[in-house]
């Protein structure tokens, strides 16, 4: 059997220093540095700024192992690290080993005949970080985010460390991932690639295996599959070669789904290798039994981009990951899953692991295989030009090869995506000049050769997409609303209103977003009360997209009124976030015949910040959270305050994608040119420029349009119910509706005109009320104004409150006696996840919301923590 020996203590110092501290591995030099209390705690104020000197300056580990007389009796040993972070030079009991320029890859160095009984020391020593970047960068100035440290894609490490527009500038150093010795005899695995084989519903497991090997005689493979109810298969080969391949039949097959589309039941396969008796080596796959296509085709919109699953088009609902700390080695697993639980508690079935941050560890993708979540997975590249040597090429092959094999069994992997918005960078962004054709070339050859040739050969059961956002032409309008995936950031960085997502109808959205600022209580642990003011210089040093706060007030003020004090404004700030995500995403998913999936920037932060998260550092729900559980609902019932017309067109000529390729010099008016270039531009950007400006809009007419849209594998049948009323409950005209909406589809339930009621007079005084209902239970309600929120003419809706326990739960009871918009819920000392946050509530309606009673808390505790507001105490 393989043996493996681990790290017995560990220290670190700076390289020239004579005291040597204790050091946690994995971990990074800051993080025991500030485990020491060495350094203050860079994320609270402006702390960040005083501990940047460290990857400036050299470090070395010393590690001890106790070698076992067992590892010694073995005729291989390996040294094996999976992750140093990042220029690193390794010695065992002083004798060199090899180098390391990669945090993406695992390292290996046999040490057969170098080891001692006894203590062992193994010597890591990290070259400086920042200095070589620097000088490289002088020579050779690569674009990257103008939020970063310069230099960044010169190295093989997750760029974003490196600074960005929602994350600090502190890339760590250190050992990052396990290090270990391993021992072996007679043989070992090498790769071994497990897949599946589905025909009609027979279910084919196999196993390629290569070997390493050192003794001519056969060993054995076996292929043992543990099924959910632990039913254990296997089955056996000969090898006598370096090679083989085994198979075996799952007895009565159960399908692995996505979330909201069926179950999740896990198998384990086990790949051993025997040598009679003895174990040699093996390794474990958690597998879930399902087939995974990327459908294309040509349709009425253009070209479809449809995940499909065991046959079933999944429309996607999710959100883009990032990683979940800056310094990644203090993730719990128990965070770790709040996390990932927190995403398919509001029906998320994708997350896209963003390619400025990391290949995730295995526990990541463990957890979305066991909650049913889809993963984009992105190669790790982002917003940047790429060096062009051949060195630089080798060392991403191998990186590739390494997580592909790593992680291509996985039933959550859903694609393999080259970068994220370089593709868009070399169409939109400036970056297609004549100095740059080097550049261009080596991205060409990267993302549509390189890369997608190592899917090919290792994972070919996974699509892969070249760039996020492409439209699969390669370097052909890669943002186009009619094939492939586009990001949407006219909203936000454009300016533009919520409702311009209208004019976006994208085959997948696969980021879009807008920024809020996080808790109260997470603002507190790194802004004293004395900075709670968006432009005092700690809240803009915690806000790292430029003019970031200003936008936040700019769009607040367009839907509410200003805020009374800086806790109204944070109330707001998310109100105003789930707001914006909710009109984009209930638009997409309304006109699912065209678009395909929608995933919001972004699920988590790294850092205590003010972002585009639903969950903030510390994993509390914000506003947005809450509606994405109302918004990506199985059944959603959405509304919108126009007429039927608006939505996606079919075209005729889906290559066109509505772009402009725009020659432009600046000439004296002599005629003298000081300079030139090009760059593509929507035909809507091209009349700006041109000064036509955007068409006059229609009339303001008192318009409510109903949808529902059923991602469910079923028909739904129910009622849909609206009611005009006033503020206080005074109902003017009702209708309903019966629904019955096909399987994976949306229809419209009904167009309504009010004008006859509805006058820009009266309109601040009224309100649209629609509600879902199946039998006698309500299964959502919803507020349509006929104007911004601020002009509302709300009063103190005389909020009811009562309180009930049961099963370790508070059930809380809300009645309003007018019209309560945003009802926010919070318990002061505890942070609680509510069933339901942040709604509405109407006159003559009312709502259960259920929560955990915190640990040691009866009702009463409770019902003293219990805070009530609403958007009209806001002002």
């Amino acid at each position: 059997m393989a043996i493996y020996t681990r790290i017995k203590s560990a220290r670190f110092r700076e390289q020239g220093s004579l005291e040597w501290l204790p050091a946690q591995i994995p971990g990074s030099v800051q993080t025991d540095l500030l485990a020491l209390e060495l350094i203050p705690d860079p994320f609270v104020a402006d702390n960040e700024l005083r501990v940047q000197w460290i990857p400036e300056r050299a470090w070395e580990y010393d590690l001890v192992f106790e070698v076992p007389e067992a590892l010694l009796a073995e005729e291989h040993v390996f040294l094996v690290c999976d992750g140093l972070d990042t220029f690193a030079e390794v010695y065992l009991n002083g004798e060199v080993l090899g180098d390391a320029a990669n945090m993406f890859r695992r390292y290996s160095w046999e040490v057969t005949g170098l080891l001692q009984a006894g203590e062992n020391h193994v010597q890591v020593q990290f070259a400086p970080l920042l200095q070589p970047l620097r000088a490289r960068q002088e020579r050779e100035a690569l674009i990257s985010p103008t939020q970063a440290i310069p230099g960044g894609p010169f190295v093989r490490k997750a760029i974003c460390q490196f600074g960005w527009d929602w994350g600090p500038q502190l890339p760590p150093v250190g050992i990052w991932k396990e290090l270990r010795l391993e021992g072996y005899s007679a043989a070992r695995l090498g790769n071994v690639h497990v897949r599946q084989h589905h025909a009609g519903n027979i279910v084919t497991i196999s196993a390629m295996v290569a070997l390493e090997r050192w003794q001519p005689e056969g060993v054995t493979a076996v292929l043992r599959l543990t099924d959910p109810e632990g039913f254990v298969q296997e089955t056996a080969v000969t090898l006598s070669g370096d090679q083989g391949t085994l198979a075996l039949t799952v007895v009565k097959p159960q399908l692995w789904w996505p979330n909201g589309y069926g179950p999740q039941p896990l198998y384990q396969a086990e790949v051993l290798l025997r040598d009679g008796e003895r174990v040699l080596d093996s390794q474990t796959f958690q597998l879930g039994l399902r087939t995974l296509e990327l459908r294309r085709e040509h349709d009425l919109y253009g070209e479809s981009f449809v995940f499909v699953v065991n046959g079933v088009p999944v429309f996607a609902k999710g959100a883009d990951w990032i990683p979940a700390d800056s310094f990644p080695t203090r993730l719990t697993d128990a965070f770790l899953e709040h996390l990932i639980r927190s995403a398919a508690q509001v029906h998320m079935n994708m997350l896209r692991v963003w390619g400025g941050g990391l290949y995730e560890e295995e526990r990541f993708y463990d957890l979305c295989d066991r909650y049913g979540i889809l993963v984009w997975q992105d190669f790790s590249f982002a917003c940047a030009i790429y060096p062009t040597e051949p060195e630089f090429f080798d060392n991403v092959r191998q990186e590739a090869v390494e997580n592909v094999r790593r992680l291509r069994h996985r039933a959550s992997l859903a694609l393999w995506c080259g970068n994220n918005e370089m593709e868009q960078g070399w169409d939109s962004w400036g970056w297609n000049r004549p100095e740059n054709a080097p550049y261009r070339e080596a991205y060409d050859q990267m993302y549509h050769h390189l890369l997608p040739e190592v899917c090919a050969a290792e994972d070919p059961d996974t699509p892969y997409w070249p760039s996020s956002p492409s439209s699969g032409r390669n370097f052909a309008a890669p943002n186009s609303v009619h094939a492939g995936d586009t990001h949407n950031w006219e909203v936000w960085h454009g300016n533009q209103p919520f409702g311009h997502y209208r004019n976006h109808p994208s085959r997948f959205v696969s980021e879009f977003g807008f920024q809020s600022l996080p808790p109260l209580e997470t603002v507190r642990t790194y802004a004293d009360p004395a900075d709670w003011n968006m432009t005092s210089y700690i809240m803009e040093h915690h806000q790292r997209n430029d003019a970031g706060n200003g936008k936040i007030i700019h769009y607040m003020t367009e839907h509410f009124r200003l805020p009374k004090d800086f806790p109204a404004l944070v109330y707001l700030s998310q109100v105003l976030q789930a707001e914006c995500v909710r009109t984009g995403v209930e638009f997409w998913r309304r006109s699912r015949d065209c678009t395909a999936g929608t995933l919001y920037w972004q699920l988590n932060d790294c850092w205590p910040v003010a972002s585009w998260a639903s969950l903030d550092y510390f994993g509390r729900w914000k506003a947005l959270h809450y509606a994405a559980r109302r918004f990506y609902a199985p059944v959603l019932l959405s509304a919108e305050d126009c007429g039927p017309e608006v939505g996606p067109k079919p075209v005729a000529d889906p290559d066109d994608d509505e772009r402009r390729l725009v020659h432009w010099t600046v000439e004296k008016p002599g005629g003298e040119v000081l300079g030139s270039g090009e760059q593509v531009l929507s035909q809507e950007a091209l009349g700006y420029l041109l000064g036509h400006g955007p068409a006059k809009p229609a009339a303001w007419r008192p318009l409510a349009t109903l949808y529902v849209t059923n991602d469910l594998v079923t028909a739904w049948k129910g009622l849909a119910r609206w009611s005009l009323e006033t503020l206080d409950g005074k109902v003017l005209r009702t209708g309903e509706v019966p629904v019955n909406v096909a399987a994976l589809s949306a229809a419209q339930v009904c167009a309504l005109d009010f004008s006859d009621v509805v006058t820009v007079e009266n309109r601040r005084e009224i309100v649209l009320v629609y509600e879902l209902w199946r039998e006698d239970a309500r299964v959502s309600l919803g507020v349509l104004p006929f104007g911004p929120s601020k002009h509302l003419q709300l009063t103190d809706p005389g909020l009811e409150v009562t309180l009930a326990a049961e099963g370790g739960e508070a059930e809380i009871t809300l009645r309003a006696a007018s019209l309560a918009r945003f009802v926010a819920l919070t318990v002061e000392g505890a942070d609680v996840i509510f069933s339901d946050n942040f709604f509405d509530l109407p006159v003559g309606r009312e709502f259960k919301v259920r929560a955990p009673l915190p640990e040691g808390w009866d009702l009463a505790h409770f019902q003293a923590a219990l805070q009530v507001r609403s958007l009209v105490n806001s002002y």
